[in-house]
């Protein structure tokens, strides 16, 4: 009997997946995994955080078509599927509401995370202040400095944030630290992973509640334009927004799939975070997936505009959809990602995060390979209020201090 893609729930996506971690990370990963198969049967745990949806995070999150922006690319309609209205101003509070309600039944007074462009961080301490946990974020030394307004948040909301001077000093060295400390206080702490990358039951569980995207799109879409999308896109660093929206579309065949990832200065220069376009399997941060390497197997710096996406590893359940064909992805330079952020905000009023304007440059490519009149649909996984000192030098609107 053939599996659908979308019951496919690990450890392993094909060869990607599993666990290689140090081993007193094994019983917290078991007790984690048993807790969530639990609680996703069990109806209190479903409807609580159905609630915190309706009343706290702002879902559903609402669809907006893009006109004056489709036009720029010819014969296409676009459809934003608006995460950035969501509290916190992404799609990562979706994931971190339910984290949080696991730690509280593990028993779990402290929760540790990584953030890279500030979003994944802003939510959790979110998540903490409002349950009442302790919070410790971990963030590169780089993206402390290119995302202060996002510190400032977690600051205000009780987190501590910790900058990690290490390595690149950038998320990937934030990983690390976060699970170097969840090694050392694994009775009393939760690791908070903000993606679909990291041992199992991590790809799953972050993917599962990250669907509720996909989900709300199939429908929201059937009720505007009575047929599903020809295409669905999404930027993609560990994947975690991508892959909330594609899940629930991977058995309709007739939509496509699009990941955009960052190329940086170029695919084909040192500069650049395109991990599926250039990248070959490896393990990193726990799991068997593609990753930027060089030939003795090390880890590769990654370079990125975008904070979030400055990542050298992808979720194993990206690498298995590309293996399959059945996702493609592609690499968007960081200059063709700010064009986009400007064009989307001079045509439809909607600033959006650096990150996701790396899928809606995607458009300039589907618009070359999807027939006219094609629909796209784009998770527009967050706001680029986090993102205007960048932007603002970026296009020469503020002053040099």
């Amino acid at each position: 009997m053939q599996t659908n893609l979308r019951d496919v729930a690990g450890p392993y996506f094909g060869e990607f997946g599993g666990r290689f971690v140090a081993e007193p990370l094994i019983a917290a990963l078991d007790q984690l995994e048993a807790t969530y198969l639990h609680a996703k049967s069990d109806p209190a745990f479903i409807s609580e955080l159905a609630e915190l949806h309706r009343t706290y995070t702002g879902r559903p999150s609402i669809i907006t078509e893009a006109p004056k922006f489709a036009a720029q690319f010819g014969d296409l309609r676009v459809f934003l599927k608006r995460e950035d209205l969501n509290h916190t101003g992404s799609h990562k509070i979706n994931n971190v509401m339910g984290q949080a309600l696991l730690a509280k039944r593990m028993g779990k007074k402290r929760i540790i995370a990584e953030t890279g462009a500030g979003q994944h961080g802003v939510a959790s301490a979110t998540a903490a202040a409002f349950f009442g946990l302790d919070c410790v974020v971990y963030m590169g030394e780089i993206d402390t400095e290119r995302q202060a307004l996002n510190v400032a948040r977690m600051k205000l909301l009780g987190a501590e944030v910790i900058p990690v001077t290490t390595g690149s000093r950038t998320l990937k060295d934030a990983i690390n630290e976060a699970l170097r400390d969840w090694v050392a206080n694994v009775e009393t702490t939760h690791y908070l992973l903000g993606t679909v990358a990291g041992p199992h039951p991590f790809p799953t569980m972050v993917r599962d509640f990250h669907s509720v995207i996909g989900i709300e799109s199939r429908a929201q879409m059937l009720e505007m334009t009575g047929r599903l999308p020809d295409a669905v896109a999404a930027c993609v660093g560990g994947g975690s927004n991508a892959i909330g929206i594609f899940h629930p579309f991977l058995d309709d065949e007739n939509v496509q799939l699009w990941g955009f990832e960052a190329a940086g200065d170029g695919v084909d220069t040192p500069k650049h975070a395109a991990t599926l376009s250039k990248g070959r399997p490896g393990v990193l941060h726990g799991a068997r997936s593609y990753m930027l390497q060089d030939e003795d197997g090390q880890t590769m710096e990654s370079h990125s505009i975008s904070a979030g996406l400055d990542y050298p590893g992808v979720g194993p359940e990206h690498s298995w959809l590309k293996d399959l064909g059945r996702a493609k992805y592609f690499g968007i330079t960081d200059a063709q990602a700010m064009n986009a952020m400007r064009l989307l905000a001079q045509t439809e009023g909607i600033i959006p995060a650096i990150e996701t304007a790396h899928a809606l440059a995607g458009v300039s490519h589907l618009s070359d390979v999807l027939p006219a009149g094609a629909h796209i649909l784009i998770n527009l996984s967050g706001r680029g209020d986090k993102d205007m000192e960048t932007a603002g030098r970026y296009f020469g609107l503020l002053e040099e201090k």
